[in-house]
């Protein structure tokens, strides 16, 4: 027998004074009702009520166990409680971890809204380029960019991550234009240590990535910003995602270069949670939130 079923039917037989009251109760038969109370009191090796034709007397053990029994089914009760309202309602600590370029460029700034939206939820920010392991490391969701490998994560599709290839003007002035994918071995190319396609040693370029160059550089770093930072102070050129380049094209800090070859471009921009048929409401409320917020982005 279930003990907490067990709990339940003997608490609720003790208010109502007989087994059949607790069996209405909980939509089971008399006799189910009765077997739980005899199992309850064979697990125990007391006997808590004595039993009469017309009622139900608790006995000396029959009352302290009582007064135990309510208080552990409330905290069960209550522990339901907490956990349904997590699924019907954000609330609680939301765990979510971004790069750092896009965080700080396209989620910090959306973020009073969702918080004035949902202020139940408290957000605890990870803001890194590094993958990291959402179960182990007990993120809630997290944004991914590129293509997706692990069939353990939910998705959802938030964007799409173009490319450019920029250099600042002084720089252009000094070491020339490049025009085609073969010109960037004569160039300083400033290298991106974490990405798996566009490494600090080969470029790709083409609608598959096909077109792959060897590069070189005097500069590497696991930081976007930082290399965007070395571009604009004319050191070489920097092939990165647009939501980094943008602002400093539209300005003219950067000029943006058109080579024989299109920029490869990394892919989606994901939404991602470890798979659970039934996630948070806060998980289900910052991915719709992002949606919509982020429909327009072609990052």
């Amino acid at each position: 027998m279930d003990r907490l079923t067990s709990m339940r039917v003997f608490t609720l037989a003790a208010q109502a004074g007989t087994l059949s009251g607790a069996a209405r109760i909980l939509d089971m038969s008399p006799a189910m009702a009765t077997k739980h109370v005899d199992a309850l009191e064979a697990r125990l090796g007391v006997k808590l009520l004595h039993r009469t034709t017309r009622k139900l007397v608790l006995t000396e053990s029959g009352e302290s166990y009582l007064d135990a029994a309510q208080r552990i089914l409330a905290d069960v009760d209550e522990a339901d409680a907490a956990a349904t309202a997590q699924r019907t309602r954000a609330t609680g600590l939301l765990r979510f971890n971004m790069p750092l370029s896009f965080g700080q460029r396209h989620i910090a700034p959306l973020l009073p809204a969702f918080c004035e939206a949902h202020p139940a939820v408290t957000l605890d920010l990870g803001m890194n380029d590094a993958a990291v392991d959402l179960v182990d490391e007990r993120w809630d969701i997290a944004v991914r960019i590129g293509q997706l490998h692990d069939d353990t994560l939910q998705a959802r599709r938030l964007g799409t991550c173009h490319m450019s290839l920029c250099a600042a003007p002084a720089y252009l002035d000094q070491h020339g234009i490049p025009r085609t994918v073969a010109d960037l071995a004569q160039h300083n190319c400033l290298g991106y240590t974490l990405s798996h396609t566009n490494t600090p040693t080969e470029w790709r370029f083409g609608e598959n990535g096909d077109v792959r160059q060897s590069v070189r550089g005097n500069l590497r770093a696991n930081s976007g910003e930082a290399l965007l930072l070395a571009a604009l102070g004319g050191q070489g050129l920097v092939y990165e995602p647009n939501f980094i380049l943008d602002e400093s094209v539209a300005s003219g800090a950067l000029v943006a270069l058109t080579l024989d070859h299109p920029a490869h471009e990394l892919g989606g921009i994901f939404a991602v949670w470890p798979s659970n048929r039934h996630p948070p409401a806060k998980v289900r409320a910052m991915v719709d939130f992002l949606v919509e917020q982020l429909k327009t982005c072609g990052a």
